[in-house]
């Protein structure tokens, strides 16, 4: 939990100390009013002037709302700080995300990295505000008390201990049996967030499939799970009011109690009048220092649930991404466009067995290579490699002479127009996710926009759209088709003007024709960029300048369409499953 405060500005601090000052003044405050209430007792008991009464009795009112300007004050601060805090780290924590591969986007999940991001940054700014309230007034006003009521009787003094001491038993038995359900309460957030988001983003199979009483059944046990573990940590709480109150209130009899036996055995009158002034203070000063132990006992309700929480952000923010910035950012001269990979083996982390074995291949500028074969044969794993998605075991892959290692993100990024395998768009307009990202700080005119649609073939569909190029996207893209997102998607990348293309699976969705007709329309628009296809249809890529043919992660095959198709086995598998001979064979 300190390890996050480092995150707190100078000026946040400076507002710590300014709350200081008023935490103590109101403490001040507080602490008057018994010395005006013996002062109140003493002038009745001597039937002294009613002026006076009434003064002492203007100086407590005054008091209390002297100590209530300074408690609100200290909580304006206390708000103002926690808000700044959480708005600070949760920027933190996203940026830290941002930054993150797969590898640590899959170590921590999604749902989990959404949970640390809201509910965990909720819980520990909660607490930083009552922290700056309660944590730093309870002992000053304990210790002031006690300091007051020193000396004033050990029979009184020993039986405040044994309050306090009943209290502390209390709070360690309480933090005893809460702090492992507190861990697991987190715990049991992220499985529910994540049951919760897999249902929605799987609606349309589970309603296909018939299968709500699945998920409703798989959620109401998370949901269960979660709420008995609240359950449990709230029934425990619940214990802990009436058990202060019952020692509040035994410790105010004990007080009065022994007081009444202490004025018995007094002789003198003026003795029983100051042992009975004694008993009133000691009564007041007790229960404030009772008070103070309650307000500490708050702070370590929250303390346990807080500091999990605080500990699975320090996880992320102190996690050191394995893809690391280069420093390059241009290829070597003479060079654009060009990949190469030199004996590129990879496996995923804490994984055994390798995805790829030993790839080599040459992508020149303005070519169209074709990666294919079976599922799971590397396709895809082998050009997320390029964009740094993952970084290869063995080997290196270069980019215009450069090792990807070797540049700046931003900068290889910048190089690529990529269009993933499964069409992301976001929520906005056309001309928003088709102009989307920053391209070298470029920004795309809507003609730009307009012409990149064009060769996408999306002209047709945009143009009917209400609005058009300011038509509304939902998030995920759910009020277009599929094959409208994939050429949205490749829209997007043509926009950017990048020296080369990644196309993963990226014609998928696309009927023949459109296909055929937006793969023309690339190539003359496109002319000397480099294009790299991962497909699965014969079709897409058969007029590729180079087709590579996976199988179990190594290269099986390398060539043009008929080259392949006299020398490799698995290639020719593949096309005469999808083509006829007349297909195959055309020239």
């Amino acid at each position: 939990m300190f390890k996050l405060l480092k995150y707190l500005t100078s000026k946040e601090w400076l507002l710590i100390g300014v709350s200081l000052v008023f935490i103590v003044a109101s403490v001040w405050l507080d602490l008057k009013l018994p010395d005006y209430m013996s002062k109140i007792t003493e002038l009745i008991q001597t039937s002294g002037a009613i002026s006076e009464v009434w003064l002492a009795g203007g100086y407590m009112i005054l008091c209390t709302l002297g100590s209530l300007v300074a408690a609100i004050i200290v909580g304006f601060f206390a708000a103002r700080i926690g808000a700044s805090f959480s708005q600070r780290v949760r920027s933190l924590l996203f940026n830290k995300v941002e930054s993150f591969s797969m590898e640590e986007i899959n170590r921590f999940s999604t749902s989990s990295l959404i949970t640390r991001s809201t509910n965990d940054i909720t819980q520990v700014q909660m607490l930083i505000v009552l922290a700056l309230q309660l944590v730093i007034k309870a002992p000053i006003l304990a210790v002031w008390a006690i300091f007051k009521i020193a000396g004033k009787g050990f029979e009184w003094s020993l039986a405040t201990g044994v309050a306090v001491l009943g209290v502390s038993i209390m709070v360690v038995v309480l933090m005893v049996f809460l702090v492992p359900k507190f861990k697991k309460m987190q715990t049991l957030t992220d499985n529910i967030t994540r049951v919760t988001r897999e249902n929605l983003m799987g609606l349309r199979v589970v309603r296909a499939y018939n299968a709500e009483d699945y998920q409703k059944a798989k959620f109401e046990a998370a949901n269960k799970e979660l709420t008995d573990t609240h359950l449990f940590a709230g029934r425990a709480l619940a214990l802990m009011l009436p058990t202060l109150m019952v020692i509040m209130n035994l410790l105010s009899l004990a007080i009065y109690w022994i007081g009444a036996f202490l004025i018995d055995a007094a002789q003198l009158a003026t003795d029983k009048l100051s042992l009975f002034t004694d008993m009133v203070i000691f009564s007041t000063y007790a229960m404030m220092v009772i008070m103070s132990f309650m307000m500490l006992v708050i702070i370590f309700i929250m303390w346990p649930r807080a500091s999990v929480s605080a500990k699975r952000i320090n996880e992320v923010l102190d996690t050191e991404p394995r893809i690391i910035d280069g420093v390059e950012t241009t290829g070597k001269s003479g060079l654009v466009g060009e990949v190469v990979f030199n004996n590129v083996s990879f496996k995923y982390p804490d994984a055994v067995d390798f995805v790829l074995k030993n790839v080599s291949f040459t992508a020149k500028q303005g070519e169209t290579v074709a990666f294919i074969g079976s599922t799971g044969s590397g396709k895809s794993t082998l050009i997320n490699l390029i964009p740094r998605f993952f970084d290869v075991t063995e080997g290196e892959v270069l980019i215009d002479g450069v090792n990807v290692k070797d540049y700046k993100l931003e900068a290889l990024c910048n190089k690529i127009g990529y269009v993933p395998q499964k069409a992301v768009l976001f929520k906005g307009t056309v001309e928003f996710n088709v102009a989307y990202g920053d391209n070298g700080g470029a920004e795309f005119s809507i003609d730009e926009v307009k012409k990149a649609i064009q060769i996408a073939q999306g002209t047709d569909f945009v143009e009917k759209m209400p609005d058009g190029y300011g038509a509304a996207i939902s998030q995920g893209g759910t009020n277009v088709s599929g094959g409208q997102k994939q050429r949205l998607a490749i829209a997007r990348a043509v926009c950017r003007k990048p020296e080369i293309y990644i196309f993963d699976d990226s014609f998928s969705a696309l009927d023949y024709k459109t296909d055929r007709i937006l793969r023309s329309a690339l190539k003359q628009e496109t002319a000397g960029v480099t294009s790299l296809i991962v497909a699965q249809r014969i079709g897409t890529i058969m007029d590729a300048d180079q087709i590579i043919v996976l199988d179990e992660g190594k290269i099986v095959g390398k060539g043009t369409h008929n080259e392949l198709l006299r020398n490799c086995v698995v290639y020719k598998e593949i096309a005469m499953s999808q083509l006829n001979e007349e297909e195959l064979y055309r020239e």
